[in-house]
């Protein structure tokens, strides 16, 4: 008689990366539970599994269910470093959550996936916390980190995951490597699937206009004064003229901001006149007050910083390297450009970054869609952790 495949539950689930990989390793889900009535609507259209509508961190499991594994993907917006990284976000004890539903559970193996700020800086207690939950209830922990683009995958995603186990044994995890895909690899013949609908911007737009002097492997920063940096004062059309004069004043404040150090947090800090007036050899007080009239620089206090002080926006992707991690504003040509195209992502280029077969279709609205694949396990980083559980701790 042929061994029956490991049975798991997944909470967290979203619209089910983390499932799909598990169940393309040899696994059977027997149940996923979120709050996200669009993203179960997905999963079940997909998976063919029982799904459950409900708040984990209020009831938790709300029907008793036998299972091998238990896999749980909870929230990472409070440990991202593309948020506020809050260390005071409800959502960060939803770690601690799936830890004590996976111990009630008593599973053999449970698995926990988030991002590596999840195990940075003062957040790093919440992990702390559902290993010391786990290791109290017998089971032997372990914490991974899986790099996508040595699992096969065209993108720049980092993830951890804790791996716990009460069978006794001790286990040594090797993550399986596979070549790094580029983006050209990913996104050939993309055109005729579905969930794929290029909305290309209006070329008398502002985005358009900015995007027009965005080149692959470029982008929107003015704190940078590399070659891939464009700055706004680089386009004038869009953000008014600057003379020479000026443009030196707004690149010694774009270097000084960042050595001349007052705060011991936070990357950057305002200058004084006085130091941009050393730094370039003149009086610079003329040029700094007509910049910050023109908005190109702001006053704080008695001192002043560039107006526009994020890192990097309109981020036009390379064909012959991996994109950047796929969130959930994978569309918004604001943030991620076609390589070579006026246009952010499709729903299908977003998912295909992420290791979603075609076959597997997106529901709901657009904003949803991509809220899900920027929110999911890629799933054939899903897959790898999944083999690397059945060979070193169910065989």
């Amino acid at each position: 008689m042929a061994h029956e495949p490991p049975r798991f539950l997944s909470l967290f689930s979203g619209c089910g990366g983390l499932d799909l990989g598990f169940t393309t390793a040899g696994f059977r889900c027997v149940g996923a539970f979120d709050l996200d009535p669009e993203a179960l609507n997905t999963h079940k259209h997909n998976m063919r599994v029982p799904t459950h509508q409900c708040d984990l961190s209020a009831a938790g499991l709300p029907v008793s269910l036998r299972a091998d594994v238990i896999v749980a993907g909870p929230p990472c917006q409070g440990f991202s470093t593309a948020g506020k990284r809050d260390l005071n976000d409800p959502r960060n004890s939803l770690l601690l959550t799936a830890a004590r539903i996976a111990v009630q559970a008593k599973p053999t193996v449970f698995i926990l996936e988030n991002v590596a700020g999840a195990t940075a800086g003062e957040h790093r207690t919440f992990w702390d916390r559902a290993e010391i939950i786990l290791r109290d209830e017998g089971y032997q922990v372990s914490t991974l980190k899986c790099r996508a683009t040595e699992l096969g995958l065209a993108q720049l995603r980092t993830r951890m995951v804790l791996i716990a186990w009460n069978t006794g044994k001790r286990c040594a995890f090797e993550p399986l490597r596979a070549p790094t895909k580029r983006l050209s690899d990913v996104l050939r013949g993309v055109e005729s699937e579905k969930n794929h609908a290029p909305k290309y911007l209006d070329p008398k737009s502002q985005i358009a206009r900015v995007a027009r002097r965005i080149k692959p492997g470029q982008k929107l920063c003015n704190v940078r004064l590399a070659k891939s940096a464009v700055h706004t004062w680089d386009i004038p059309e869009v953000f008014g003229a600057v003379s020479s004069a000026e443009r030196d004043v707004l690149s010694a404040i774009a270097v000084l901001r960042r050595r001349e150090r007052t705060r011991e947090y936070g990357d950057a800090d305002p200058v004084r006149a006085s130091s941009v007036s050393r730094f370039l050899e003149r009086n610079v007080i003329q040029e700094i007050d007509a910049l910050v009239t023109r908005r190109y620089v702001r006053r704080i206090g008695r001192r002043f910083d560039l107006t526009h002080t994020f890192n990097g926006k309109y981020r036009r992707l390379r064909w012959d390297e991996p994109a950047f991690t796929v969130d959930t504003r994978f569309g918004d040509p604001r943030y991620f450009l076609h390589p070579a195209e006026q246009r952010g992502f499709t729903v299908r280029e977003a998912a295909r970054l992420q290791g979603f077969p075609d076959a597997f279709e997106f529901l709901g609205s657009e904003r949803g869609q991509y809220r899900m694949i920027g929110n999911a396990v890629p799933p054939p980083m899903a897959a790898a952790i999944a083999n690397l559980v059945r060979e070193a701790i169910l065989r």
